[in-house]
């Protein structure tokens, strides 16, 4: 099995934490954590075999970049179909979420397409010698994994472009109550200045998918987790990925801090050990931060990508055998992708995407003390263009369709039923106390008498909606729409509801009346910091301190 670690690097101005050992440089540690549960493996299924009990899941340390190698080269080089049966063996599957609540599924475009949405996960878990050849830090082998990076993959309905949102694996938010499908043990609901890293050490990846749909109404079709280590032999398969740095960069200082990574001014083809470095240098590049290497993912992504689909260096069947042989090995996934053939399929739905719809980005934050949280207004804005599928290089977007009444007449207003919840919970912001009685109260006001308020729940939803679950209760929708004087756009299909629903969202925080209908902004926040898959030109600064 092949593992990896890394060592916390010692962030510039940053206070000591107990999340703080992940995807760094490989310098310094703060130490063993405590409060843990202590380290196990996960069951593997799918790989066949005979009974007993299965063995606990493996944990690895694990990148998106290896992610996306392995679907794109199963996908667009045909190597998924090799040694089937073997390649299947190789996955490892988990649950897929592990909370309570699933944010809403997207409404089918006029083609009944919908997009797909796929959390990409990378774990520093350090629970292997190989772990500590890569520098990993040996007080803290075998400790449960932090999730230290996390990456958003959006998949257009009509296939016609892509989106990546990136989280800084500093931000403090609220990580949902989680239940570990392996023993039961059940994790509380945190405070809402949890470091967001912790979540996979609660379960599982199934608790980092929850928290992302609790944080952003985003539903999570599917997760991927991939052995980081494999980044070394698969970068070594296709003959390196081209990065670029505008001087020359040695990512060590006097008190071995930085990941040793030492280049030229200029593009460079990194693989192996060399490209594992780039993936988790911060010390060298501009700022120091974690977001800075963020961005230097985001061009490692783009340039492999770029190459996979030209297929350079891939000139022989025995380097694409090896390549899917480690790519199986390293991936971990939901069970809605633990065939090599629902892996296939998943490749051919990306590789239609050119690089030049393809833009990464970064979750807009804003620093508290030497943390960060979502920055108001701007992140929920990606957010809400992620939910929306509206594309975020801002080319393609359709004019608004014409509202439509429905062929389906409503019921009298004291007939319909609907049912009220509070969805005024932002990123950034707690639920306003009470909404769904409230907005109840004003319903059976205004004549209808069937209207609840629901309670057991608290949602995230930004814009006020009503969903209903048939052609049936359309009619009734509109109705309902109308007479708070919502515009029927807010009106939306949905198998999630089981009757007429009607989500109060953040616009709505206070008083009898919904705001009125804005023009709507779908420009992609500043602060997001997009980069197109398609830019071939850019390059990383390095910091003065670190040339050579």
């Amino acid at each position: 099995m092949r593992q990896n670690s890394v060592r916390k690097e010692g962030a510039r101005q940053r206070a000591p934490h107990a999340s703080d050992r992940g995807w760094d440089d490989g310098s310094h540690d703060d130490g063993p954590r405590q409060g843990r549960r202590p380290p196990g493996h996960r069951r593997k299924r799918g790989s066949g075999g005979g009974g007993g009990r299965p063995p606990r899941r493996k944990r690895r340390v694990l990148r998106w970049s290896a992610t996306i190698l392995s679907v794109l080269i199963l996908g667009t080089a045909g190597a998924g179909y090799l040694y089937y049966q073997h390649l299947n063996g190789n996955l490892e599957t988990d649950d897929l979420n592990l909370g309570e609540h699933r944010a809403p599924e997207p409404t089918p475009n006029a083609a009944g397409q919908t997009p797909l949405n796929i959390l990409l996960i990378g774990s520093d878990a350090r629970d292997s010698k190989e772990n500590q050849k890569l520098g990993g830090a040996k007080n803290t082998f075998g400790s449960p994994p932090l999730a230290d990076v996390q990456m958003l993959l959006h998949l257009s309905a009509d296939r016609s472009n892509m989106s990546v949102v990136s989280m800084p694996r500093d931000t403090l938010l609220q990580i949902p109550k989680c239940t570990d499908p392996d023993d039961g043990k059940v994790y509380p609901e945190t405070g809402p200045r949890f470091m967001t890293n912790e979540s996979l050490g609660r379960g599982g990846p199934g608790c980092t998918v929850a928290t992302w749909e609790k944080l952003t109404n985003i539903h999570i079709n599917h997760f991927m987790m991939v052995d980081f280590s494999g980044v070394v032999s698969m970068a070594d398969a296709i003959g390196g990925v081209p990065v670029c740095v505008d001087k020359n960069i040695h990512s060590r200082d006097s008190q071995g801090h930085g990941s040793g990574l030492k280049l030229k001014k200029g593009t460079t083809e990194v693989k192996g050990e060399q490209a594992l470095q780039w993936l988790r240098t911060r010390y060298g590049f501009e700022g120091g931060t974690d977001i800075s290497r963020a961005k230097a993912q985001h061009m490692y992504m783009n340039a492999l990508v770029r190459k996979l689909r030209e297929n350079t260096g891939l000139t022989s069947p025995n380097q694409l055998r090896k390549l899917a042989e480690e790519a199986t090995e390293a991936l971990k996934v939901d069970d809605g992708l633990g065939t090599i053939k629902k892996l296939y399929d998943l490749g051919n739905e990306l590789k239609k995407v050119p690089p030049s719809r393809t833009t990464m980005t970064t979750m807009p934050f804003e620093y508290v003390g030497a943390r960060v949280v979502p920055k108001p207004g701007d992140a929920e804005q990606l957010f809400r263009l992620v939910r929306d599928d509206i594309p975020l290089d801002g080319k393609g977007r359709k004019k608004p369709a014409k509202e439509k009444l429905s062929d389906d007449p409503a019921a009298a207003d004291d007939q319909i039923a609907v049912q009220v919840q509070n969805g005024t919970r932002t990123a950034t912001e707690p639920p306003t106390s009470g909404r769904a009685n409230t907005v109840a109260q004003l319903l059976t006001g205004k004549g209808f008498a069937k209207a609840t308020a629901d309670t057991t729940t608290v949602l995230t939803e930004g814009k006020t909606v009503i969903r209903y679950p048939s052609a049936e209760l359309e009619g009734d929708a509109q109705r309902i729409a109308k007479a708070l004087k919502l515009p029927l756009s807010s009106v939306k299909k949905s198998t999630d509801v089981s009757g007429v629903t009607l989500v109060v969202g953040a616009d709505w925080r206070e008083g009898d009346a919904p705001p009125k209908p804005s023009k709507k902004d779908d420009r992609t926040p500043d602060s997001a910091d997009a980069l197109s898959g398609s830019d071939k030109k850019a390059c990383m600064k390095v910091d003065p301190d670190f040339t050579w």
